[in-house]
C-alpha cells in the first residue's frame, strides 16, 4: 500500500469526510470536506499508528491536517524512510 492510500484510508477511516478521501483534491481544505477537529485527533492518531512515527509539538497545528497534501508533507518529513 502506497503512503497516500494509507493517508486516505486513515482519513477514510478517522476523518468524518463527506466522500470518500481519494475524491477530495490533495491540496482541499479538509475542514471544508467535513473534518472536524476531534476528528483531525484521530486521523493524527492513526497516521502516528501506521506509519510508526510520532507528530512533535510544532506540527500539532489545523494546518499541518488541513489537506491532504499538507498530511502527506508532514509524514514525508517525520518517516524515517521516505515513501
Amino acid at each position: 500500500m502506497s503512503r497516500l492510500d494509507t493517508i486516505h484510508g486513515v482519513l477514510d477511516t478517522h476523518g468524518k469526510l463527506g466522500s470518500a478521501a481519494a475524491t477530495v483534491p490533495a491540496g482541499a481544505d479538509l475542514f471544508a470536506h467535513g473534518m472536524t477537529s476531534h476528528a483531525s485527533v484521530n486521523v493524527m492518531l492513526a497516521l502516528e499508528d501506521a506509519f510508526e512515527i510520532e507528530f512533535p509539538d510544532e506540527l500539532l497545528t489545523k494546518a499541518t491536517f488541513g489537506t491532504i497534501e499538507a498530511i502527506a508533507a508532514a509524514v514525508d518529513a517525520l518517516s524515517p524512510v521516505a515513501a
